[in-house]
């Protein structure tokens, strides 16, 4: 059965919203390559915090787009990686990055003429 994103009352919403949000995108570009530990995804994502980077890897697992191995270690050990479905989203993660940093500069300048054809920022 497939939803209808557009339906007020589809489950398929939570989902473009997951994968519609920011951090979320940047965690499944980071696990694009391999497996990581959670220190060496907040490196790669500046700007996150660890409290919001836990959510988004929580969140990530509870639909099945991030998988999480602990180890019996001392010290404990955790790592992180894409499952199949979660690779399934590689290419659109991809195109998003890639259109962020080729458009940033046409961005700028729409806004720039926004904020002063209506004297406002939004």
């Amino acid at each position: 059965m497939r939803g209808d994103v557009y339906a007020a009352g589809c489950p398929s919403r939570q989902i473009l919203d997951r994968i519609g949000d920011r951090w979320s995108v940047l965690v499944v570009g980071t696990l694009a390559e391999r497996t990581l530990r959670h220190g060496a995804i907040a490196a790669r994502i500046g700007g996150i915090t660890p409290k919001m980077l836990t959510q988004t890897l929580r969140g990530l697992e509870r639909d099945g787009l991030v998988s999480r191995t602990a180890y019996a270690e001392i010290p404990p050990r955790v790592e992180y990686a894409l499952t199949d479905l979660g690779r399934s989203l590689l290419g659109l993660a991809h195109a998003l990055d890639d259109w962020a940093e080729t458009h940033i500069e046409a961005v700028d300048a729409a806004r720039a003429e926004y904020d002063a054809r209506t004297g406002s920022r939004v």
